[in-house]
């Protein structure tokens, strides 16, 4: 995997991905774009949100929207690093087992995405989950 990233002007930045995807950045105060911390989290939620799909999919789950809150915390002084995240899952749809939205998140968690498991090397992960049960159109 490779990647670039060039400074624009100020704070702003834009990196280009291998596969040819560009992503604004912006590291200072104008909040012009998410920063770099703020992409890595989001890049934590989406990566486990992929697996919880995909395995929600497989055991024929009946859900219509899944979304994943995040929290984090990070240290008081430089490397502002994160020491606290947690990934709250929430799933919408008709029937959705918990059992299954359990499972799904620990497999995640503990298998599948790459993002929080290289965090959770030094950084305290916890998940949680809620299914809204609600008729799927």
């Amino acid at each position: 995997m490779q990647a670039n990233v060039k400074w624009v002007e100020g704070d702003t930045f834009i990196g280009l991905s291998n596969s040819g995807h560009n992503v604004v950045f912006d590291a200072g105060s104008d909040s012009a774009a998410p920063s770099p911390m703020e992409m890595v989290l989001m890049s934590a939620g989406c990566c486990s949100s992929v697996d919880v799909v995909s395995i929600l999919k497989k055991t024929k789950q009946n859900f219509s929207d899944v979304q994943v809150q995040m929290n984090a915390e990070r240290a008081e002084s430089a490397p502002r690093v994160f020491t606290k995240i947690n990934l709250h899952f929430v799933v919408t749809g008709d029937n959705v087992s918990e059992k299954h939205l359990a499972r799904a998140v620990e497999l995640s968690a503990e298998k599948y995405c790459s993002v929080a498991l290289m965090l959770d090397k030094t950084v305290e992960i916890t998940h949680s989950h809620e299914v809204v049960q609600q008729q799927v159109k």
